[in-house]
């Protein structure tokens, strides 16, 4: 019998269980296959906005590839998450590398024949974005069973040592195939590296709690179940709202980044591919960070940086067109401290959701942000237009710095700090 399966008692709590004898192989397995498909990922989405951005220099077409890369999976998170904490998420995982490698196959077909078309990239996009939503609850909520509860802010930096190491490499590495190979041909990197994601999880099985549910419970009940966990949380609740504030600020600017780089520095992909790469090295060192120093104050950690982070989008836009070397600086320093804020916001709440909720709890999150994200794009192209891109990273800066701020005036949100069972941190439930 394999010790690392589930044993299928119900109820385990936040953190997961302890799990078992050799995991340390199996969890950089599944880590390093998932690093290799995130990077892959990545690289063509760089590769997809470049060429958007290039063939239309349209911020409005930018904006609706950010809808199509973010409204699918903020639409059907929920019920990934639910799926997620339903049925097996190693299945769930498998399934969607593999849905977004055929359908990656069919847009490279296009691009061969020459009959791809800007609506094809939109549809990809899409796609990828609707499989996202299955396979982030599956993924995120499966961390906390793949390894014990003492390594997971080590895990949760080193997942966002990832991010950043996913962002050095996509973007100089998507620079690179624009300049040398076919887009089609740069396109099935992608494909490759989806398959080495999808090796490890072939091999090794990933520990999940058995839940009890009562008979004819069913999707609906489920999702409200995950939305229960939350809202019954006032610091939980408060930590949601305000996520989705900032998001809904700031994510505009990173959509339109390559548009700010064309119009206003006077470059092209590869100052995009340097802006996005050593700002990956930022948050490579902000991972690394927090996986060593393991703050203890999450609360009082995620808020400040994310301040830091949003102002310094700002910053990079007032960069004068001549010293594209500084907004660079600025690009980097806000790297460096959404990755410090980031990672402890997981590690949180792995600690005060309990496991067989997190699938949905997570991908309530998702949703939240998710739907911020579009009704940012949505008021960031008219907005634009009165007052240029540039204007448009200086007021979502600015006001998504602002909300990350206004959550130091919330009690309950900051009672989160508090260890678990200390009745300070109990009392940020009762609202």
């Amino acid at each position: 019998m394999d010790p690392l399966k589930p044993a299928g008692q119900p109820g385990l709590p936040a953190g997961g269980a302890d799990p078992g004898p050799g995991w340390q192989r199996r969890y950089w397995s599944i880590f390093g296959g998932q690093a290799l498909s995130l990077i892959g990922s990545a690289m063509t989405q760089f590769v997809l906005l470049w060429w958007i951005t290039d063939t239309t220099g349209s911020a409005a077409a930018l904006g609706v590839a950010g809808v199509a890369a973010l409204l699918p999976q903020a639409l059907l998170s929920p019920v990934g998450g639910i799926l997620a904490d339903r049925y097996s998420r190693r299945a769930i995982m498998i399934g969607a590398d593999v849905i977004s490698a055929a359908c990656m196959l069919v847009l490279i077909g296009l691009f061969a024949s020459g009959g791809a078309q800007l609506w094809h990239v939109y549809t990809m996009m899409a796609v990828r974005s609707a499989m996202q939503a299955f396979q982030t609850p599956a993924a995120g909520a499966s961390t906390a069973m793949l390894v014990p509860a003492s390594f997971l802010p080590r895990a949760a930096g080193l997942n966002q040592t990832l991010q950043g190491v996913m962002t050095v490499a996509a973007a100089p590495l998507g620079a690179l195939a624009i300049s040398v190979l076919p887009l089609g041909a740069a396109l099935s990197i992608d494909v490759a590296t989806a398959l080495l994601g999808v090796a490890p999880l072939l091999r090794y099985a990933v520990p999940q709690p058995r839940v009890t549910r009562e008979a004819g419970a069913g999707v609906l009940s489920d999702f409200r179940a995950g939305v229960h966990v939350v809202w019954r949380d006032a610091g939980l609740r408060r930590l949601y709202l305000l996520l989705g504030a900032v998001v809904l600020a700031v994510m505009p600017t990173f959509t339109l980044t390559p548009l700010l780089v064309k119009t206003h520095f006077g470059g092209g992909a590869g100052q995009v591919a340097l802006m996005e790469g050593l700002s990956g090295v930022g948050m490579i060192a902000g991972g690394v960070l927090v996986a060593a120093l393991n703050p203890r104050r999450p609360v009082m950690t995620i808020l400040l940086s994310f301040a830091a982070s949003c102002l310094t989008v700002a910053l990079t836009a007032l960069a004068p067109g001549e010293a594209f070397w500084l907004a660079v600086v600025w690009w980097v320093v806000s790297g460096v401290t959404f990755s410090f804020g980031n990672a402890p916001m997981t590690a949180l709440l792995q600690r005060v959701i309990p496991n067989e909720l997190q699938g949905r709890a997570l991908s309530l999150l998702n949703t939240v942000m998710g739907l911020s994200g579009p009704v940012g794009l949505a008021l960031a192209g008219p907005l634009g237009e009165w007052i240029g891109v540039r204007g448009v990273f200086v007021v979502g800066g600015v006001l998504s710095g602002a909300a990350a701020l206004a959550g130091f005036l919330s009690p309950a949100l900051r009672r989160l700090d508090a260890p678990a069972g200390h009745p300070s941190g109990e009392a940020s439930r009762a609202g």
